[in-house]
């Protein structure tokens, strides 16, 4: 590949990606907590480790697994758990809000105020406490823009010819990972639209709001939009399980 160049993003383009760069730097020890809704919510509550309650929490490949012992779980995946009463009924557990917790706060404190959030963005942030996948930084020089080996199907945000997109593909023309994050959703025959941060303004603004909903950062690319949930980087182990079925 040709060596490193500078490239120019487009005014507005530059102000919404690299504006948080300018302000903190792009590199963030650990993602902001997904902020609560403007809307009426559940009220919060004071939780207790010595209360019977069961913990749901991200595996490293992506998956949510619960345990009754707080302490079993991996201190990576601490500061954003789901606290839930199993006196609860089945029906009442898939409410569409959830209460999360810093489970690091409950341990050493003996207690801690859990909030509510969707489902969507408790299971966006606790993916963002995981360590990216194949990614590219969105600060400093870029080489030019990657030719495709293979026809690409979902390109320009149009659905492909497996039916609507199930997956979104936020990226760039330089970025490696967005390649591959392409190809292989194409080798899986899994809807996917290609929408490029660089070049649209629209797909800037677009990426920039939903990932201010659920709170996650956008240093870096590609951000794929999985039916609600935002993963950061290309990880096959947790984009497979995210999609479920659909593969």
């Amino acid at each position: 590949m040709a060596s490193p160049c500078a490239f120019r993003f487009p005014a507005v383009v530059l102000f919404l990606l690299v504006a948080p760069c300018l302000a903190g730097g792009c590199r963030k020890s650990k993602p902001p907590v997904p902020p609560q809704s403007a809307k009426s919510e559940p009220s919060k509550l004071t939780v207790s480790k010595d209360s019977p309650l069961l913990y749901t929490y991200v595996e490293p490949k992506g998956t949510f697994a619960t345990t009754d012992k707080p302490e079993d779980i991996p201190e990576n995946a601490r500061r954003l758990v789901r606290v839930v009463d199993p006196s609860k009924s089945a029906e009442a557990r898939r409410d569409t809000k959830v209460y999360v917790v810093d489970l690091g706060e409950l341990l050493a404190a003996g207690k801690a105020v859990a909030r509510p959030l969707s489902r969507e963005a408790f299971e966006t942030g606790a993916l963002a406490q995981l360590p990216p996948g194949e990614s590219s930084l969105m600060a400093g020089p870029h080489g030019p823009p990657l030719p495709d080996e293979v026809p690409i199907m979902g390109d320009a945000g149009a659905p492909g010819p497996h039916g609507p997109p199930v997956v979104t593909v936020y990226g760039t023309p330089w970025c490696g990972a967005c390649k591959s994050v392409k190809q292989y959703l194409a080798s899986k025959h899994i809807p996917y639209a290609y929408k490029d941060i660089e070049n649209d303004p629209a797909a800037a603004r677009e990426l920039q709001a939903k990932a201010a909903k659920m709170g996650i950062p956008t240093d870096r690319v590609p951000i794929l939009d999985v039916r609600g949930r935002l993963l950061l980087g290309f990880d096959r182990a947790r984009l497979d399980a995210m999609l479920g079925d659909a593969t």
